[in-house]
């Protein structure tokens, strides 16, 4: 399907008007949704698929936020917006955005009582262990602040802000806000797939010729075009041009991230940022990290496996692998029975001897590592990752190995990362100023058309931190909507 711009002077009469149009109805859509229309311009949301959510909807719902929230405040920690990029500008990068990063650390307390006030709800309590997703309600969790060597460089506090639902909490974000932006007057055509943008005699984007059940559909929009489209993790030609990293790895999304929306714009002109860039997650189970070790194809350790779950996941796609999670019998029996999610060893094995055979390690690879690894947890440190004493202890046999290539298991089936052990996104995309306005290749804006979400490239450099796509998403997303709202409705 032709992506090409369409002149309006070709479309007779449209058959829908509005003051902004906002193309996907995720985190970002619903944001930039419930701006405009919070703003007082008309607004209408294409969707492709046949309800709202995207991949929003399945996410884990983590919102990172702090500054000194009221959760923040209630659990016993004191924050504020330099503490927080300090943090954020070392786990984000390097080369953060560094205007957008400190935007939104500036504002991340209003946003929080954005969130609020659209109906999401926190409880004041924090969930006191690394994990991928907490199997409680707490509103509050650690998402690496506390490791090092983030804790020297920023003092250790939680920002990870999770709505009051067990578990994946991303269905429980997008109900509230969806109905908050419906609420403020935001209208939804779903089944509806955006196809080509519309441009005037003076090359603005004034509009969108959709797609719905075999039939054109032509909208106009006075104030702009909004795209909240996702990433392209989807589309294999894209990732094999940008982002190879993730070729053959699983997909974190709704099967709908396919670059639609950056490939409309990029043929008007649209500069795009950081297509290279991406999350990885590896489906290793973050309570049984922590109490043994990752070690590589090699039997080494590589980065101290406290640290946020998302970070030696990053270290683990550059390594030799396959990498293994290796503990002993008390680490394994000490991992609450709700902090398993369906993992189980994969291999035993009463001496490091042994297992280094089952796991087809170089002999006495493994064995020096542990021993290197108890000589010091003795004595209560680790001078080589500086894991945090809290989880130090020699470790004794029987052993336990766990391959994460099988991915997590949730009845029976095994999780998107089964095959490689990975699964991820992308983070690049089209290049936007902090209001939204998507830029052209020459550095201009290109009138009326936005964009925000992962269809942008937002305040990431080249790390990443769960909660930072739904913080980014909304927070500049609702930047885009208010800017479109404002440019001629």
């Amino acid at each position: 399907m032709s992506v090409a711009p369409v002149p309006a002077s070709e479309i007779d009469a449209f058959d829908h008007e509005v003051d902004v149009l906002v193309v996907g109805f995720g985190c970002a859509g619903a944001a930039a949704a419930h701006a405009a229309a919070t703003a007082g311009a008309s607004v209408t949301v294409l969707e492709r698929a046949s309800g709202a959510g995207g991949s929003s909807a399945q996410s884990g719902g983590e919102l990172y936020l702090g500054g000194g929230t009221t959760v923040q405040r209630a659990c016993g920690f004191e924050d504020d917006a330099d503490n927080m990029f300090a943090y954020l500008s070392a786990a984000l990068g390097p080369h953060v955005d560094e205007e957008k990063l400190r935007l939104y650390c500036e504002g991340s307390v209003e946003h929080f009582e954005w969130f609020r006030a659209c109906g999401v709800t926190f409880e004041e309590s924090l969930y006191d262990a690394p994990t991928w997703m907490p199997p409680t309600t707490d509103g509050l969790m650690w998402l690496g602040e506390n490791a090092w060597p983030y804790n020297e460089l920023a003092r250790a506090v939680p920002r990870g802000h999770r709505p009051a639902t067990e578990g994946w909490a991303g269905h429980t974000l997008m109900t509230s806000l969806v109905d908050a932006a419906t609420a403020a007057g935001a209208g939804i055509h779903t089944d509806t797939r955006a196809k080509s943008l519309v441009v005037d005699e003076d090359g603005a984007v004034c509009g969108v010729v959709a797609r719905r059940f075999g039939n054109d559909v032509t909208y106009r929009a006075r104030g702009g075009v909004v795209l909240t489209t996702g990433g392209f993790v989807d589309n294999e030609a894209m990732l094999e041009h940008h982002a190879p990293t993730l070729l053959g790895h699983g997909k974190i999304s709704d099967g709908l991230d396919d670059g639609s929306g950056i490939a409309m714009a990029a043929v008007l002109g649209a500069a795009t940022r950081r297509m290279d860039v991406v999350e990885a997650a590896y489906t290793a189970l973050p309570a049984m990290v922590c109490r043994g070790m990752l070690v590589n194809g090699h039997g080494a350790r590589f980065i101290n496996e406290d640290v946020y779950p998302g970070l030696w996941s990053h270290a683990a796609l550059t390594q030799p692998g396959p990498c293994w999670v290796v503990l002993d019998e008390e680490g394994l029996e000490s991992v609450p029975e709700r902090d398993l999610m369906g993992v189980r060893p994969t291999h035993a094995a009463e001496t490091v001897e042994e297992l280094e055979v089952d796991l087809a390690l170089p002999e006495g690879a493994l064995a020096a590592t542990i021993a290197a690894y108890n000589r010091h947890a003795a004595q209560r440190a680790d001078p080589l990752f500086h894991k945090d004493p809290r989880w130090l202890r020699p470790l004794v046999g029987p052993f336990a190995a766990v391959d994460p290539r099988l991915g997590f298991f949730a009845a029976g089936r095994p999780s998107a990362g089964a095959g490689s052990g990975f699964a991820g996104f992308t983070l690049g995309g089209l290049h936007t100023c902090p209001d939204g306005r998507v830029q052209s290749v020459d550095g201009t804006p290109i009138p009326g058309l936005f964009a925000a979400g992962r269809a942008s490239s937002g305040m990431h450099g080249h790390g990443y931190i769960s909660g930072t796509s739904l913080g980014d998403g909304t927070f500049f997303g609702r930047r885009a909507g208010r800017s479109a709202a404002f440019s001629g409705g």
